[in-house]
């Protein structure tokens, strides 16, 4: 696994956010768009007040989520609030490039629907999988990632884009894309950071795979880089 660590969270974001961008303009260059797909919580937001601040193409970048919460979208919880707040208002993202679950609706809607989304911009027959260009995940202190939680069924899941997931710990249903789709994203950045990680990350480095246990195990070798500070990944 390429794992980079970096002092401070601070540096690992703002290291995490410079290889997204990165990534953006090789996919814009060769394809004239890019596809990214973005994950929500706390640890991400200096990155995306920094594209809040970046002159770039974001007219040819299409955004979607890995995951989010059954909430409206102006609920504290939703992570499309949470980017919405950070980067796309003051950024002045374009509208039409913005792909949300519509997670005010009954979670299996929502879903389908989000899956519909997907299918129609990657121009996807059924039973195919979108391949998104980047996709930014993070890792909770029980190594979940998406909202794909220790023990969750759909973890064997390598064939569908898209479900609604119940998770028990926050007795909370979520929107979340699958292992397939996570698998086949061309490049991935996970960032973990925060001594409350360190347990769960030296799990998923060093213990045999088993996502079951261990979800963020997941498209997380070839492809894929961890950016993670001095308190993560201390022994």
């Amino acid at each position: 696994m390429d794992v980079r660590q970096f002092a401070d969270g601070a540096a690992a974001v703002e290291a995490c956010g410079g290889q997204i961008l990165e990534w953006l303009e090789e996919a814009i260059a060769e394809k004239g768009r890019a596809a990214l797909a973005i994950s929500g919580g706390s640890s991400p937001r200096p990155m995306f007040e920094r594209f809040a601040r970046t002159p770039f193409a974001w007219e040819r970048v299409h955004l979607f989520w890995v995951d989010e919460r059954a909430v409206p979208p102006t609920d504290s919880q939703s992570n499309f609030k949470f980017t919405q707040d950070a980067w796309l208002r003051p950024g002045n993202f374009p509208a039409a490039n913005i792909h949300r679950i519509e997670a005010e609706l009954d979670p299996a809607e929502a879903a389908s629907r989000y899956v519909a989304d997907i299918q129609k911009f990657f121009g996807l027959a059924e039973g195919e999988l979108p391949h998104f260009d980047v996709m930014h995940r993070g890792m909770g202190p029980d190594a979940h990632t998406a909202s794909l939680f220790p023990g969750e069924a759909l973890i064997d899941n390598r064939t569908d884009i898209a479900a609604a997931v119940w998770v028990e710990k926050f007795q909370q249903w979520r929107i979340t894309l699958l292992p397939g789709v996570l698998l086949a994203a061309r490049h991935t950045t996970l960032l973990a950071t925060g001594a409350d990680k360190a347990a769960a990350l030296r799990s998923v480095l060093d213990s045999p795979f088993d996502p079951r246990h261990y979800p963020a195990q997941i498209a997380s070798g070839d492809g894929a880089v961890w950016f993670v500070d001095a308190a993560a990944q201390k022994s």
